[in-house]
């Protein structure tokens, strides 16, 4: 008989409840012309942990079980993949089930407590989005770990990956790197719901904190932004928009390399500037004016 693998090693089973990423439909354009369009799908997705409702996510669907493992993991509600038995999706009734293998903790007074973040659809999180800030350790080096040239490679990747984005729109992409290499890549009706699904991801393939990991995104960097990709272990994000303050505040004090403004070979490095390896006849030349955040 095979050995059995314990319970505190097991991965979640996870279902794999696929949803049609776009809708057909039709528009009119500035000539009076009807044209054929494609627009991103969104759907309602309510959660339950342990059968008890937390929030209802307007999401593109794309990785159901994924968004509701990563949603999870930062809401700080379990500790580790291996506290989570199951994830079922069911899109006929618009509902995500999380089973526990022993229960959530204190889960009454967790969710008390909401924050109205500043994303789309007005995202909350459960608690202080500052506590525990302290705890949260980025993986260190004495020397600049993440070079202008990766940087690039990151920016070009997304450039060229095919995307939901570019056939329909309106919507948010988020992508993990390890280094230039693409590991993840999601796009979601909101950035929170696409970073969320990119941190389940990372639970179910071990994914470790890292210095060579990179979390890209094409939404601001706001503080809960900021505090996620800490926990989730990633020291570099770089966004195609830009920063808020309280956005670098966390950044500041997480030593945490934030960049911004990252389209072709331009870029505003705001905090982490030693763990960033210049390299400026990479630049371009073209003087490009620097916009608000």
């Amino acid at each position: 008989m095979p050995p059995q693998t314990p319970p505190s090693d097991r991965l979640p089973i996870l279902t794999a409840a696929l949803a049609p990423l776009t809708h057909a439909s039709t528009a009119l354009n500035e000539f009076g012309d009807e044209l054929a369009i494609a627009m991103p799908a969104e759907r309602a997705l309510t959660v339950y942990a342990d059968k008890q409702e937390l929030v209802t996510l307007m999401t593109l669907g794309a990785h159901p079980e994924l968004l509701v493992l990563g949603y999870l993991r930062n809401q700080r509600l379990v500790g580790s993949v291996h506290d989570v038995e199951s994830v079922s999706v069911d899109w006929g009734v618009g509902a995500a089930a999380a089973r526990t293998r022993n229960g959530i903790a204190d889960l009454q007074e967790k969710t008390a407590r909401r924050t109205i973040t500043s994303g789309c659809g007005q995202g909350s999180v459960f608690g202080d989005l500052m506590d525990d800030l302290e705890r949260i350790c980025l993986p260190q080096s004495p020397q600049p770990h993440f070079s202008q040239s990766t940087l690039y490679g990151v920016v070009n990747a997304i450039r060229l990956k095919e995307s939901t984005y570019k056939s329909a729109g309106s919507v948010h992409a988020c992508a993990l790197f390890r280094g230039q290499e693409l590991l993840q890549f999601v796009e979601d009706v909101g950035r929170h719901n696409a970073m969320d699904t990119i941190a389940g991801w990372m639970w179910m393939n071990r994914i470790e904190p890292a210095l060579d990991l990179c979390f890209y995104t094409t939404g601001r960097l706001t503080s809960e932004m900021v505090i996620k990709s800490a926990q989730m272990g990633v020291p570099v994000v770089v966004s195609r928009s830009g920063i808020t303050q309280m956005g670098l505040q966390v950044a500041e004090q997480l030593g945490m390399c934030t960049v911004g403004r990252a389209t072709n070979k331009h870029f505003l490095c705001y905090s982490g500037r030693s763990r960033l390896h210049l390299q400026p006849q990479l630049a371009s030349r073209t003087v490009r004016p620097v916009e608000a955040a």
